[in-house]
Order: structure tokens, then sequence, then C-alpha cells
């Protein structure tokens, strides 16, 4: 497979060969209109261009979009259903829809489950990393200062963070409605 791959890296691509190269792309991969846009331009720096006119990337996209085989909303509601559910917070889940290239509009349903289900994310977080009521003792000042500046990474807010971190082990930390 390597050898292959070595191979056909030498031929120069055309809108069809581009169009192939898009299409299996989106049958392995769930991506965002910016992540095959990337990759397509990607392999035209890898490979060159043999027509006459210029490549219509732009063009594979929308027409992928058209068809369903692209859809940033979804992709961004999935994105943040999987971060939620390993314990990140809202700003975590932003910078990862930023960072898949999710337009503004596209990611307003996943921002909006990332904020319906902080409590839940921020509970997952704290279980896995044995804080505050999952801990097995009370964690000491420098202890507990750590843990809260790993919750703010994690992307949580620091009224959340806190009362996790602050809780004695055992103790259940209520949601704030």
């Amino acid at each position: 497979m390597r050898g292959k791959a070595l191979k056909n890296s030498g031929r120069p691509l055309d809108q069809n060969s581009l169009q192939e190269l898009a299409l299996r792309y989106v049958s392995r991969y769930a991506t965002t209109r910016h992540k095959l846009k990337s990759y397509l331009f990607r392999k035209l720096r890898e490979r060159d261009w043999s027509e006459d006119r210029p490549a219509d990337v732009e063009a594979i996209v929308e027409r992928f979009v058209e068809l369903g085989y692209i859809d940033d909303a979804l992709f961004a509601k999935n994105r943040a259903v999987a971060l939620i559910n390993r314990g990140y917070g809202k700003r975590r889940v932003t910078q990862a829809l930023y960072q898949a290239g999710i337009q503004e509009g596209d990611d307003q349903q996943a921002l909006d489950l990332s904020d319906a289900k902080k409590w839940e994310a921020a509970r997952t977080y704290a279980r896995k990393k044995s804080i505050g009521p999952f801990a097995q003792e009370q964690a000491d000042q420098d202890k507990c200062r750590k843990q809260l500046q790993a919750f703010l990474r994690a992307g949580h807010g620091f009224d959340i963070a806190s009362r996790f971190v602050f809780a004695k082990p055992g103790e259940d930390v209520e949601v704030e409605i």
C-alpha cells in the first residue's frame, strides 16, 4: 500500500481525479467544508495540476454539501457530544469546532447542547480525574489549585470547577439551575 501511494503521488491531478480523491476522503472520514478544502489544496500542492483551467475545489466542496456528504452542523453536534461525554466543557468544545473550521451558525446547536450538559460534563470530568466528590481523600491546597487549573483547561467555567474541586469526598454536588 505504501509503495502505491508513493507511486501515485507523482501523477498530476485533473478535475476528475481531484473529485475522486474528495469522494474517497468523505467516505472515509467525518469531515467539514474546511477540512475537505484543506485536504484537496494539500493534494494539489503535492501532485500539481494538469489542466489549463484552475482547479475548482470550491465547486467540489459545494456539490458534496448539496449531496449531503458534508454537513457542518451535524459534524459540530457530533463533535460536541463526543467531547461532552469525555468531560470537556463549552470552551473546549468551542475551540474544537473552531479548529475544525465550523462557521458561526453551524455551531449553534452544538454550543446549546454544551450549555445544557455542562453539569454532566463537569461530573464526568471530576469522576474520571478523581476530583472532589470522587476523590479518596480531601486534597490539600496545592492539589486543589492544580485540579482547578485542570478543570479550567478542560473548558469548564470557574464556578462549576470550584464547586467540584472544593467538594469533600463523597459529597453530592448539586446542579445549579
